[in-house]
């Protein structure tokens, strides 16, 4: 009788992948999902299988962990154990198709598979090759399963989305591709998972304990992490963590360097790098912006600010609260915790504190912030603080406190992330803290009276406001009105100090840019309106990813009172539009065209680097040099591409200026079908 030998194993790597949901992954290595069975087939040379007298067993490796496990006719497996069975629907004896299926839990990474065959005259052993296999979604047993498929779409499969900026009024999306599908990638998050000091140390299948390694891999402050955190404003030796539009080409830095950290990066770039790595895992993630959000360094949730009695914002403390501050949110569940607080989870790979001795944050239960369940692990009390902290507001001359004032919804004012299949941004302040019924476009006040905090007290009662008349775009004047209300039955005259300084969203303002004082004199109960104009040469050469601080001091002469309200804001950038030739017939592997626009709307002349950018649309980059055009013109270029992966994708434009610090940028989604 002739020997049973194995001449193919077909890995079934198309049919697998669409039933995994990791069609875009490769097309040459297996990539599968814990707790769903994949196909392979066999071809056979020599003579064909008998199931009496042959038997398949299986060896998978992962590092020191291995399992076995024979081919059996019952698809009953345990399912705590991996299991194989031949397909149900007849078997064909020269060519076997068989199912493997791991167990839901089952450590996430690289296997090598071995098969031996078993037969009355001894065995034979093959090397299979290589899968890999990742945490899924999909399946009720997991984890990370998250019920609607619109949620998995989205905070799984999706390779594109928008990060928000800015301030509450005026968010400003930036497009970043998350680029999960890219050639190296999932490789690259792999291997992240293996350089970690603390990986290996407990279960590669525990989402709670892989989020912890990634939010400190991606940083580099205990370990060889992706990134080196720059806040500084210097980045001669790296890159300006602004001009980032995508997790690829850092991961690739870090991996081509032999784990070297990626120079540079801040809040949203590490957060929308751990999206990556958590997407490419199986592990459901989304980018959360936090809306001034409070860094409270002991611990007493108050922030304090302080004011000179002109209205000039001092850097006297410690405590800081940034415009915004960008985190991660990952689906799992914590049976270490209970049902209770399953669902969203915080993670900030941002270094900011350490948690366990390393630099990470999370994962902190959005449930048990809200609930103020700080007595939870992970991480609870440094997060609470960021969304819920007051803020104590101080004027002060030469040493001593002339006024002071508590703001307690300020903090954490605005979270949010993208809304599933759309632009636009959802706000999830509910999830995190109770809220009261408020507008984006509420105008910050200050009102003190009788009742208010004085270190000289007053009788004298005012209420002073300050509010923009329209969002700040570059190229345009800023305008905005204070609005002063004397409470009282006597009248008064008033000096009134604007100042406006500009501000790194996570840094105490530099030097003032402009100010105005002006003497007011009010009615009684008179409410008075004070019209502001702030032209646009005067801001323009500060911009760039820069704020806004403005505040108003009212001082009554005759009584010295003081009275601040201030307003933090940002300038819109002009965009690049993107249109699509035949937007509504873009297919795979058919060369198309895109037009990138801009209009300067800019006060001088301008010129730059345009590049762009599509993950699954073009291979690498694409530059062209933009010369000098004028103020009201317009430049166009042209670009090709060639869709290589179907879905919805994300073409990206970024013009960065060579005289000036704004960063211009433009996406555009595309719908690529099948050809």
């Amino acid at each position: 009788m002739e020997e049973l030998r194995i001449q193919y194993v077909n890995l079934e790597l198309q049919g697998n992948h669409e039933s995994h949901y990791t069609q875009g992954f490769s097309s040459k290595t297996l990539v599968v999902r814990r707790g769903a069975p994949f196909k392979i087939t066999l071809l056979l040379k020599g003579r064909a299988f008998n199931p009496h007298t042959d038997t398949l067993m299986f060896r998978i490796l992962l590092g020191r962990l291995y399992a076995e496990f024979p081919v059996t006719f019952s698809k009953q497996g345990s399912p705590s154990r991996w299991s194989a069975y031949f397909t149900p629907k007849g078997l064909n004896p020269n060519s076997p198709s068989l199912y493997i299926s791991s167990p839901a839990s089952s450590s996430i990474g690289r296997y090598s598979v071995q098969l031996h065959v078993l037969t009355q005259h001894g065995q034979k052993g093959y090397v299979v090759g290589d899968f890999v296999l990742l945490c899924n979604p999909w399946c009720s047993e997991d984890a990370v399963y998250i019920p609607f498929e619109d949620q998995r779409e989205e905070y799984v499969n999706n390779d594109s989305g928008l990060l928000y900026m800015g301030t509450p009024k005026n968010l400003e999306s930036r497009p970043w591709s998350f680029d999960q599908y890219e050639p190296e990638i999932l490789d690259i998050c792999l291997k992240l998972l293996q350089v970690s000091p603390q990986y290996g140390r407990n279960l590669h299948s525990d989402p709670i304990y892989l989020s912890r390694v990634v939010s400190a891999m991606i940083n580099c402050e205990d370990d060889r992490g992706v990134l080196r955190g720059n806040w500084l404003g210097d980045f001669k030796n790296g890159v300006n963590p602004s001009k980032w539009t995508g997790s690829a080409d850092i991961l690739r830095q870090w991996a081509k360097s032999k784990f070297s950290p990626v120079m540079y990066g801040q809040c949203w770039v590490f957060a929308a790098v751990m999206c990556t790595v958590m997407r490419a895992l199986g592990i459901p993630s989304r980018v959360i912006t936090n809306f001034n959000s409070a860094h409270d360094t002991n611990g007493n949730l108050v922030i304090e600010e302080f004011y000179s009695e002109t209205g000039k914002k001092l850097p006297h403390s410690k405590d800081s609260i940034w415009n915004f501050h960008v985190w991660v949110e990952c689906w799992m569940t914590r049976p270490d915790l209970g049902a209770g607080f399953d669902g969203w989870q915080v993670l900030d790979p941002t270094p900011q504190e350490r948690s366990g001795g390393i630099f990470c944050c999370g994962p902190a239960p959005v449930k048990a912030i809200r609930d103020r369940r700080v007595d939870l692990v992970y991480d609870i009390p440094f997060v609470y603080a960021e969304v819920n902290a007051d803020v104590h507001t101080v004027i002060v001359k030469q040493g001593q406190v002339l006024s002071s004032s508590t703001d307690t919804e300020r903090v954490g004012s605005l979270i949010v992330t993208q809304t599933i299949g759309s632009p636009r941004p959802q706000n999830i302040t509910g999830n995190y803290k109770p809220t009261k019924a408020m507008s984006l476009h509420r105008s910050k006040s200050a009102t003190f009276s009788r009742e208010s905090t004085h270190k000289r007290g007053s009788t004298r009662g005012l209420s002073v406001s300050l509010s923009l008349l329209k969002v700040p775009v570059a190229g345009e004047n800023i305008t905005f009105t204070v609005m002063v209300t004397n409470t009282e039955s006597i009248p008064k005259v008033l000096r009134e100090h604007v100042n406006a300084q500009t501000k790194k969203y996570n840094r105490s303002p530099s030097g003032t840019f402009w100010e105005v004082h002006n003497v007011v004199r009010i009615a009684p109960h008179e409410a008075k309106v004070i019209h502001h104009l702030i032209d646009h040469a005067q801001y323009e050469s500060l911009m760039g990813d820069d704020l806004v601080n403005l505040a108003v001091v009212m001082e009554d002469e005759f009584t010295q009172e003081r009275v601040l309200a201030s307003e933090e804001f940002n300038i819109t950038s002009p965009q690049l539009s993107i249109q699509i030739a035949d937007e509504d017939s873009v297919m795979l592997h058919k060369e198309h065209t895109a037009l990138v626009v801009f209009c300067n709307t800019f006060s001088v002349p301008v010129s730059g680097l345009l590049t762009v950018t599509g993950s699954g649309l073009i291979e690498g980059e694409m530059h062209s040099r933009i010369q000098l055009f004028n103020p009201g013109c317009t430049m166009e270029r042209s670009f090709s591409f060639i869709p290589r992966m179907v879905g919805k994708k994300m073409l990206q434009a970024t013009l960065v200026l060579k005289n000036n610090s704004a960063k211009i940028v433009g996406y555009r989604m595309i719908s690529v079908k099948s050809a």
